[in-house]
């Protein structure tokens, strides 16, 4: 199948540009190339150059010389961390595992060549390809909202710079504002996110603006630890929240930029921060490939192949795989399941059982950490959850801060894991 070049949304640069440059290609050895410098690439990219030992040429595409984890980006934006202890560079990945990282963005890829094309004019060509390329908006889901509003109306749901934005805008808010957050529909990168950063902007607003208020609007019956985040909220933030649920309209939303307004199925709200995050999909790059069956690409369970081209593995929140929800911890598990795959298939070296795991933390108030996860295996229909767990309401604040701390240690441990 040979895809249409095209411009790649946000770049500006148009991808034929690439038609007559000249191919980028190892000797001898198979060639991988992943897309992607997240959770779900990097791990990928480091695990299958470390455990093949030379025998495999990697390479790294990602644009961003500093990746910010959108894990721990509420704690940045809650006063907790600083934006740099949440920034990781690729330098280990090069020096130290050999791993050839382009920052370029990738704008197209030609499965019958087996190559992809990048901005800048080169063409890689691969025998496995890695897509990890995280999310990207579903145009038109918040009706108002679109990719050129988010300076006025920052998502901040891809950090580093939308996240700085977003903590000005609450630090910069008046006595007794209100912030306001448009919250996904379902599925979205890490169903807990939203309501600890609700958790965080309510942290930051009781010491320096107590008289605010904090709307949701959201479309969802439920959310992920629901009664957990009640009860914190009840506990530290009592009456500062209200949540707008689609029972009284949550799902009917429209949002004025220019005004700072907010229309929740005809009445319309003036905010003074409006934090919108909407529907999502699989990053672009996914779409190009002609991966996608609708919004997400399905995969192997066992695997993390394409279920569409079974050279191409996908990882992470681009993938539709199954019970794993989408999560940093969800893409680091899934990159070691498809680097093993990717090693067997190219070396020859033994391929063992999948397994999966995740666990999501989130922070509620000082040392008040709460914890959802669970174990997956791999079937023939998908990933599915074998066993799980979730932290308890009632629980005393020694456990609750050693569940924070426990998320502490963990942050420390991935990144190393993902980043060298």
């Amino acid at each position: 199948m040979k895809l249409n070049r095209r411009t790649f949304l946000g770049t500006g640069v148009v991808a034929s540009a690439a038609l007559s440059a000249p191919m980028v290609m190892a000797s001898g050895k198979p060639r991988v190339v992943v897309i992607g410098g997240g959770a779900g690439g990097a791990t990928a990219a480091r695990y299958i150059a470390k455990d093949s030992k030379g025998e495999i040429d990697v390479t790294l595409v990602e644009p961003s010389r500093k990746y910010y984890t959108c894990f721990f980006s509420n704690l940045y934006i809650g006063g907790y961390r600083s934006l740099s202890s949440i920034g990781h560079t690729y330098g280990a990945l090069a020096a130290e595992y050999g791993i050839n990282v382009v920052h370029d963005w990738a704008v197209d890829v030609d499965r019958e060549a087996k190559t992809v094309s990048l901005a800048g004019g080169s063409v890689l060509s691969y025998d496995r390809l890695v897509l990890s390329p995280g999310i990207d908006f579903v145009d038109g889901a918040v009706p108002g909202w679109d990719v050129t509003s988010q300076n006025k109306m920052p998502h901040a749901y891809k950090a580093g710079s939308q996240s700085e934005l977003l903590k000005a805008q609450i630090d910069a808010m008046p006595q007794g504002g209100t912030y306001c957050m448009v919250a996904p529909p379902n599925p979205f990168r890490c169903p807990p996110g939203p309501y600890e950063r609700i958790s965080m902007v309510a942290h930051v607003l009781k010491e320096k603006n107590p008289t605010a208020k904090i709307l949701i609007v959201d479309p969802k019956a439920k959310f992920s630890k629901q009664a957990l985040f009640e009860e914190g909220w009840a506990n530290h933030y009592d009456g500062m929240i209200e949540r707008v649920g689609p029972d009284f309209g949550g799902d009917n939303v429209s949002v004025d930029p220019d005004a700072m307004t907010v229309n929740i199925d005809g009445e319309v709200t003036k905010v003074d921060v409006c934090n919108v995050i909407p529907a999502m999909k699989a990053g672009k790059i996914c779409e190009m490939a002609g991966v996608n069956d609708g919004n997400w690409a399905p995969v192997i369970a066992h695997t993390m192949q394409s279920k569409i081209d079974e050279s191409i593995h996908v990882l992470g929140d681009a993938s539709a795989q199954g019970d794993m929800p989408k999560s940093g911890f969800s893409a680091n598990s899934q990159a070691k399941v498809a680097a093993m795959a990717v090693r067997g298939a190219l070396t020859g070296s033994k391929v063992f059982p999948a397994k999966f795991s995740n666990t999501c933390w989130s922070l509620i108030d000082d040392n008040d950490g709460i914890k959802v996860g669970a174990s997956y295996e791999a079937t023939d229909e998908k990933i599915a959850k074998t066993s799980g767990f979730i932290s308890a309401t009632g629980e005393d604040a020694a456990l609750r801060q050693s569940t924070y701390e426990e998320s502490v240690g963990w942050y420390a441990g991935i990144t190393a894991d993902m980043f060298g």
